[in-house]
């Protein structure tokens, strides 16, 4: 059995983190190492799944439930309601934490962000 993740942790209360916003199935909290001015996490409360490609093909009501509560986040977050939403598949791709989250990136570009 492998252990929790960090996201199901933070969840159950096992480790504090603000949760800025949560739906039946999905949780929102803020970036710890932000890579745009609003940098947000959109997080299943599921961990059956790794990644954004299991999301699609196990459940693709959950996805598009995140889809959209992300543009929530977004709206309320950043000043004007852009935003930019990432994932991460596989550790070379940068994935760190294996269950599955969006990070939403907005309010405004820095170079951080584009990677200049």
């Amino acid at each position: 059995m492998t252990e929790p993740s960090i996201f199901t942790r933070i969840l159950t209360g096992e480790i504090p983190a603000e949760i800025i916003g949560e739906t039946d199935r999905l949780f929102a909290l803020r970036d710890i190492a932000p890579q745009a001015p609003v940098h947000l996490l959109v997080i299943p409360k599921t961990a059956d799944y790794r990644d954004v490609t299991e999301l699609a093909a196990g459940d693709a009501g959950l996805l598009a439930e995140l889809i959209a509560f992300a543009k929530e986040l977004a709206a309320q977050h950043t000043p004007d309601g852009d935003f930019r939403l990432v994932f991460n598949t596989g550790a070379n791709a940068g994935q760190t934490v294996f269950h599955v989250h969006a990070h939403v990136l907005g309010g405004g570009l820095t170079e951080k962000s584009v990677g200049a």
